[in-house]
């Protein structure tokens, strides 16, 4: 997809206009691979070529390679969807990544196969990620432009955890990687040492055994939510890395639910708000939150 811009002014070149409208070196380096992804007034046209006021200049959105991992074949839930953007409702137990034990089912693979029907070029660019375990509306742009002009997003998360939380808690603990012999473990853990990050955590419906929560991030660190939970001893029901697992759910209780985005091309803010998973539905009736539903 191209897109046109017109000039207010004068500029030197090409790449002065790119860089002064924070456009990242990578982008500009990969413009410059083919005669027809810059023009201006239509013509073909280089980073070199000088711009005057008035003109059109007009530049591919993904002159990218294209995303080069195994397609997946599987059926993707899509909330949205236009010219510039994919908002997916992403199941619990799949991951959004290829690994090497999820090589051949995961959600980028499923979304490079849907986008290669579209764009024999696609480049994949999640803007959020979710944990495997982890449910809930994921955004993805499709091209670098449609990226570099998302300037706004929000999100708000529901989860189950052990015990009862009756009022509005702010929890603000740093969370460091955990490195064993220069290997990323798969946990984290509180340390003032590491990244800050800053939970935001409102009761919906509790008991003396459980509570449900409306959850908000600010940083949105890896295992931020469980960890911070865990560590005020409110583990999430279900999560095994931070609290144990739960014959009432085999996956952690916890789905990203409301999206918001401002729409950069639509010059709107556009909100999402999804369903909870079966399990995690059957999960508040088992522990008397129902009404919450």
């Amino acid at each position: 997809m191209d897109y046109t811009f017109k000039l207010k002014k004068d500029y030197k070149n090409v790449y002065f206009y790119l860089k002064e409208n924070g456009f990242a070196e990578n982008y500009i380096r990969n413009l410059r691979k083919n005669m027809g992804y810059i023009k201006i007034n239509n013509t073909p046209s280089t980073t070199n070529s000088p711009l005057f006021k008035g003109d059109i200049l007009s530049i591919n959105g993904n002159p990218n390679k294209k995303t080069a991992i195994m397609h997946c074949i599987l059926a993707i839930d899509i909330v949205y969807e236009d010219e510039y953007y994919l908002l997916i409702n992403k199941p619990s137990g799949l991951p959004s990544m290829p690994s090497k034990s999820h090589y051949t089912k995961n959600l980028s693979g499923a979304i490079c196969y849907y986008m290669s029907k579209k764009d024999d070029n696609f480049t994949l660019r999640m803007i959020n990620r979710l944990d495997k375990d982890t449910a809930g509306l994921i955004l993805i742009a499709k091209d670098s432009i449609a990226q570099k002009e998302l300037s706004y997003i929000h999100k708000k998360y529901s989860a189950i955890c052990k015990g009862k939380i009756d009022q509005n808690l702010t929890i603000d603990h740093s969370i460091q990687t955990i490195n064993e012999n220069g290997i990323n473990k798969l946990s984290r853990e509180i340390n003032e040492l590491g990244k800050p990050a800053t939970t935001f955590v409102k009761p919906i419906a509790y008991n003396n055994e459980a509570s449900l929560l409306e959850i908000e991030l600010i940083h949105g660190r890896t295992h931020q939510i469980r960890l911070h939970l865990s560590s005020i001893g409110h583990p999430l029901i279900g999560d095994a890395i931070y609290g144990e697992k739960s014959s009432l759910i085999d996956h952690t209780a916890l789905i990203c639910n409301q999206f918001e985005f401002y729409h950069p091309f639509l010059n709107k803010l556009l909100t999402f708000k999804i369903d909870y998973e079966e399990d995690f539905k059957k999960l508040l009736i088992a522990l008397d939150l129902s009404n919450s539903c």
